[in-house]
């Protein structure tokens, strides 16, 4: 039986090679670039998600059953689709098709049930709203999956937001699960000099929320937050997650420049050894997870 150690390690391992496969999307990105900082930020979030709580089977892609996955921050692919393939929705090797000609790994999520993606988004703001129209759909259907929708930081502005989640809150969607990436930076600076959303956590409990803020690259907090066990019933939940911009690579972290940037060969070279790989992509650490 697998312990919680060996499911945190397990976790952590899984967001450091994630890490690693969306700097071979963004080289083949070329002069489309990638949002690297977003995907990065997320990282944890949904490594946890998909490797320590979800209910989901990659062999069974439409189980009724599953729990759902909604990127509302839907540039944020970089995260997303690396935890897809890490789970076997389709080989990593496809990652690197990424932004090419057909392919389903477009610079925003469509719609692939087979490859485990359940809903389109990068219109930001309408990704909670999604979220609400399935965890009502749970409850009338007699289902008891849950709905997980990540949130950007930036995206909290969006009026969309705020009504979707009084509408939660209203119908007592308490199987309804919202993950805030607060990494403090949107695509045109810090997120506090557009609009300041000041104690977000306040703004939630007022919207009907039970609320709980964690540091959002470290895995026992967030698994701990999401297995929580004390919530109030007809209660829907958000996890503030405070989060880094660009987390696990040093030149970008907190530099918006790789909000959406062209990745050089000298960059992902660097950045690669920042995670502990060689050029090639092979770990480089030694003592590492083999």
């Amino acid at each position: 039986m697998k312990t919680r150690t060996d499911l945190i390690a397990e976790i952590e391992y899984k967001a450091r090679l994630m890490r690693r496969h969306s700097l071979d999307m963004a080289l083949v990105a070329g002069s489309n670039g990638a949002h690297l900082g977003p995907g990065y930020s997320e990282c944890e979030i949904l490594a946890t998600l998909y490797f320590g709580v979800m209910h989901h089977d990659p062999k069974n892609p439409l189980d009724p059953d599953r729990d759902r996955f909604i990127l509302s921050k839907g540039h944020g692919v970089l995260g997303y689709y690396t935890a897809l393939a890490e789970s076997g929705y389709f080989p990593v090797g496809m990652l690197k098709n990424f932004e090419t000609n057909d392919s389903p790994l477009a610079g925003h999520p469509s719609i692939h049930h087979e490859l485990g993606i359940d809903y389109s988004t990068g219109s930001l703001g309408h990704g909670l709203s999604l979220g609400v129209g399935s965890a009502l759909g749970a409850k009338k259907a007699k289902k008891n999956f849950i709905t997980y929708v990540c949130i950007g930081d930036g995206e909290t502005n969006e009026g969309m937001i705020w009504e979707a989640a009084m509408t939660a809150a209203h119908l007592g969607l308490d199987n309804l699960i919202a993950v805030v990436d607060r990494n403090l930076l949107q695509s045109d600076g810090l997120s506090r000099n557009i609009v300041d959303m000041g104690d977000m956590a306040a703004k939630w409990r007022a919207f009907g929320w039970h609320v709980a803020e964690v540091d959002g690259h470290s895995v026992p907090a967030l698994l701990d937050a999401f297995q929580e066990r004390q919530r109030p019933n007809r209660k829907p939940y958000v996890i503030i997650a405070h989060t880094i911009k660009g987390k696990g690579v040093s030149f970008f972290e907190n530099d918006n420049k790789w909000h959406h940037a062209k990745i050089t060969h000298q960059e992902y070279i660097d950045a690669l050894a920042e995670l502990g790989f060689n050029e090639n992509g092979e770990e480089c650490r030694h003592g590492i997870h083999e």
